[in-house]
């Protein structure tokens, strides 16, 4: 009879012991998304995303700049449902859902909404487009689309985009149809929000985006001493970083057996740009590799860019090409 009250005893510990090893906060593993039209006077929708740990969820609104920073709470805004109102035109909306069980809690936060227009505004039909040069000190213009009913006028705002066209944030200051092309926008790409208006009705849309900033999508030839020449081409193979050094593998390619020069420029954002040369014969193809350890200002966190072109030794250019890396 002792026995079994122990091993009774144990089976109950063990229980015990188990059900604190398996509480756990809830975790998310998909945040969440806002549904609906993006016009005051409509109601959005919050999803929960999807979480381990089986909570409940609670929910707060918040009202952003348009690139989806600096949010504020909205104050009473707690529901799973929101209704748009004036307020919030030409904002963005993100979502914070905070999921809670008897173990915790923790807030997992939406991406933001388009622009918020009014109720009336105009419905966009076409898309605007930029077009131009995406070298620095360049020019980019962007195409105000088409919009039924027409709009009376166009205010801008300029974005600078991640690489891969994500994660787009205002450029201070750049609210006009044209853009000149900065050092710091290498290695990312850029749009423009166009917000259409017809009366004191508006509706804001995202331009596509721009090639990556450092590359040029035309050969540009800067002379040609030998009739029938043509300029080389560069492509970019790949870019790691071992330590301190930086590999940049590339191919070459190029109409005469001659040597060819390889401009590269390092690039970050605040940092003054460094320009090296590095010498390829071709005869045809080659594929090279070269390594170099750049100076101390681009050793530091964020985005490092490099840029390559190919000069002949008739002084005709190669496109433009750039890869980056990025340190936390």
């Amino acid at each position: 009879m002792k026995r079994l009250v122990t091993i009774i005893a144990l089976l109950a510990v063990a229980g015990v012991l188990a059900g604190v090893a398996s509480a756990a906060a809830p975790t998310n593993n998909t945040k969440p998304a806002i549904t609906g039209t993006e016009k005051s006077g409509s109601t959005l929708t919050a999803s929960n995303g999807t979480w381990t740990n089986s909570p409940s969820f609670t929910f707060q609104w918040r009202r952003c700049a348009t690139d989806g920073s600096a949010c504020g709470d909205i104050t009473g805004a707690t529901s799973k449902t929101y209704t748009l109102v004036s307020n919030d035109v030409h904002h963005t909306i993100r979502v914070v859902v905070t999921a809670k069980n008897s173990d915790g809690s923790s807030s997992a936060t939406s991406d933001p909404t388009g622009v918020i227009g009014t109720a009336n505004g105009p419905a966009n039909t076409v898309k605007p487009a930029v077009s131009g040069s995406t070298l620095p000190g360049s020019e980019l213009t962007v195409s105000n689309g088409s919009w039924n009913p027409a709009a009376t006028s166009y205010t801008y705002q300029w974005q600078r985009c991640d690489s891969d066209g994500t994660s787009c944030l205002n450029v201070v200051g750049a609210t006009g149809k044209t853009y000149g092309v900065r050092t710091g926008d290498t290695g990312h790409r850029m749009r423009a929000l166009v917000t259409a208006h017809k009366g004191t009705d508006q509706t804001t849309v995202a331009s596509s985006n721009s090639d990556l900033v450092g590359t040029n999508t035309t050969t540009t030839t800067v002379t040609q001493t030998v009739s029938g020449n043509k300029a080389p081409t560069i492509a970019f193979l790949s870019l790691k970083r071992l330590g301190n050094r930086v590999y940049a593998r590339f191919r070459v390619c190029d109409d005469a057996a001659k040597g060819v020069t390889v401009v590269e420029r390092d690039a970050k954002a605040g940092a003054l740009a460094y320009v090296r040369r590095f010498t390829v014969t071709p005869n045809r193809c080659v594929v090279a590799t070269r390594s170099w350890i750049p100076a101390p200002r681009f050793r530091t966190k964020g985005r490092f860019v490099v840029t390559l072109r190919a000069i002949d030794k008739s002084r005709a250019s190669s496109r433009f090409v750039s890869r980056s890396l990025v340190k936390r």
